[in-house]
């Protein structure tokens, strides 16, 4: 029981990070309002939050590989909880600015961090299966933003919202300190400290690992198309171009949740039972992706409403499959350097993400605003993507069964060594 309680109090922080995370998705309208800013200007948030997220990985995996799990969901907490007050009492939008930059610091270091827990608690084979839960589990806090957080922020106004949400975060703040341990004997034990040049060298190391790039471009081509869908394009491309009501079109963003969370728990079966077929996997959830896509792009009208359901169902499904990116990471580097191998496949997605929403930004701007050709010409740069990722999957594959073998032949031959040695002695 003391392993699941571990896990749910982790979890609750990562809730709470994504509560945080899209508080200002559903308060754009007040945020608009309170700091004078026009949509562009607004949008800025979206992308800072992202960009602070993706290149703070790697940073934020070097120290869970040198504090523990414990410290830096902490640390993450606190950073959250911070932004958000700054966020609740400032009428300044270069603070405002400043506050959801801490909040983006905060939720970059909280997610490795718990999924970081996971084998230290858990036995080899339920670890996929948790790992599965942590992340759809997480999307609760986007529920918390939808419903409680805007009706505090209906009824209240934006700084008593703003600083319940704070207070939120300092509950797990205290919950945490009193019930998270790194492992069930205490901490981890911290490897030395290490000079500038030693911890370039142990990240260049991790990254040629082959299953760490295996990892970085599985959570790449599983998970942009929802991230973009959910987080930037996805409601002007169902209002705008598709006709649905706003109405409508929260709805299906919801049936992307609910599709998410089922599809997560087979998904974390599937890779726990069979784990020498998850690549395979990946690759028909990319597929179908990409498939999906071809079929509504390819339409020369607007689609019919079943389609664009079975759309979203889809790529929703991409967003578990991008979790099977992390279990590459467990399986291929030492828990010495596990977080910096997390980090650098959490980097896959939303680096994909960030790029992508830059450049459809760009080619809807090029071809005259949000209509329905333009955004067929914008989501059509997801091809690229999904053709760098599926090179980069197939490549490291084939590399990462290749030094699977050796590894088997040298455990191979070290038995045979030790039983000849007993022989002789015998």
């Amino acid at each position: 029981m003391r392993p699941w309680i571990v896990w749910a109090t982790g979890l609750l922080a990562y809730i709470v990070a994504v509560l945080d995370r899209t508080t200002l998705g559903v308060s754009g309208l007040a945020a608009a309002d309170r700091f004078g800013a026009g949509p562009t200007l607004l949008s800025t948030f979206v992308v800072l939050q992202i960009v602070v997220y993706a290149g703070a990985q790697v940073p934020a995996g070097l120290l869970l590989d040198r504090f523990g799990s414990r410290v830096l969901i902490l640390s993450g907490a606190a950073l959250m909880a911070a932004g958000q007050l700054l966020l609740a009492f400032t009428e300044s939008l270069p603070a405002a600015i400043a506050g959801r930059a801490i909040v983006g610091l905060g939720d970059a270091v909280t997610f490795i961090s718990v999924i970081r827990l996971v084998p230290h608690w858990f036995p080899a084979r339920r670890v996929p299966l948790v790992t599965q839960l942590t992340g759809i589990c997480g999307q609760l806090g986007q529920v918390l933003s939808a419903l409680p957080f805007l009706a505090v922020l209906s009824a209240a106004g934006w700084m008593v919202a703003y600083a319940s949400a704070a207070a939120l975060g300092v509950l797990s703040i205290v919950l945490i300190a009193a019930v998270v341990r790194d492992t069930p004997d205490g901490t981890a034990a911290a490897p030395e400290a290490m000079s500038v040049r030693q911890t370039l060298a142990s990240v260049k190391k991790v990254w040629l690992r082959p299953g760490t790039r295996l990892g970085f471009f599985t959570h790449m081509g599983s998970q942009f198309s929802v991230t973009v869908f959910a987080l930037m394009w996805g409601v002007p491309y169902l209002t705008e171009a598709q006709g649905l009501t706003p109405g409508m079109a929260g709805t299906l963003l919801t049936l992307s949740v609910a599709a998410a969370i089922g599809a997560g728990v087979l998904i974390g079966f599937a890779t726990g039972r069979f784990p020498h077929r998850r690549s395979r996997l990946v690759l028909a959830i990319i597929v179908s992706n990409a498939a999906v896509w071809t079929v509504v792009l390819a339409l020369p009208h607007r689609a019919p409403l079943w389609l664009l359901v079975v759309l979203i169902v889809v790529i929703s499904i991409g967003g578990p499959g991008s979790m099977v990116g992390f279990d590459f990471a467990r399986t291929f580097n030492p828990s010495a350097t596990l977080g910096t191998a997390q980090g650098m496949v959490n980097m896959g997605g939303f680096s994909a993400s960030l790029l992508l929403m830059l450049a459809m930004g760009a080619v809807l701007q090029a071809a005259g605003g949000l209509s329905f050709e333009a955004f067929r010409q914008a989501w059509a740069l997801q091809y690229l993507v999904w053709a760098v990722a599926v090179v980069g999957i197939l490549v490291t594959r084939r590399k990462a069964r290749r030094l699977l073998a050796l590894e088997n032949d040298r455990i191979l031959l070290e038995g045979l060594g030790d039983v000849e040695s007993r022989s002789a002695t015998s």
